[in-house]
């Protein structure tokens, strides 16, 4: 009797164990455009997706036109860039979601979905940006944001793949050999 209640304990405790590492998808979340609308990340299955956290007053906002131009090259190539401001950074990105909008258009040309304005880091971090650096959350790694513009891979499936450091181009090697790569 007392070894069936050892192997049930260790079978039900690496069950929990198992459960708490299992990798779950991105499409799992929903948000808010920056327009204040739902936006069910569900509805980007079968895409690639490039998640960038943004800021309109950063030395790396002219990111902005490379992501533009990424975006313009692969949209049509089941390829969807979302960008998420935040403001954790030297208060970078202070607008309100409509200055953050007409800031983006009107310098930029941005055509890419933009949400509402988030925290990437912190007791206030976005769940979505909560799954996208803990490994306990993505099943994959650790991938603490440490300043605007960091970039995330993920898969048609909405599994994380792999981040880039936020001085990483948007045109880099990896992100369009990662673009043209069949699944």
């Amino acid at each position: 009797m007392k070894s069936i209640k050892i192997i049930f304990t260790t079978i039900f405790s690496f069950s929990l164990f198992m459960l708490s590492y299992t990798q779950t998808s991105i499409h799992e979340f929903k948000t808010q455009t920056i327009e204040g609308e739902e936006f069910d990340l569900a509805q980007l299955r079968g895409k690639k997706v490039l998640i960038v956290n943004t800021a309109s007053k950063c030395g790396l906002t002219g990111q902005y036109e490379e992501l533009q131009d990424l975006y313009n090259r692969y949209k049509d190539k089941n390829f969807i860039i979302i960008a998420f401001p935040a403001n954790n950074f030297l208060n970078q990105e202070p607008g309100s979601n409509e200055e953050i909008k007409d800031f983006c258009e009107r310098n930029y040309g941005v055509t890419f979905p933009v949400m509402t304005k988030i925290s990437v880091k912190g007791r206030n971090i976005d769940p979505i940006y909560e799954w996208l650096t803990k490994k306990e959350k993505n099943g994959v790694t650790d991938a603490e944001v440490t300043w605007n513009f960091q970039k995330f891979m993920i898969d048609e499936n909405g599994f994380f793949v792999d981040f880039l450091a936020p001085r990483e181009s948007p045109l880099s090697e990896k992100i369009i050999n990662w673009i043209n790569a069949e699944e």
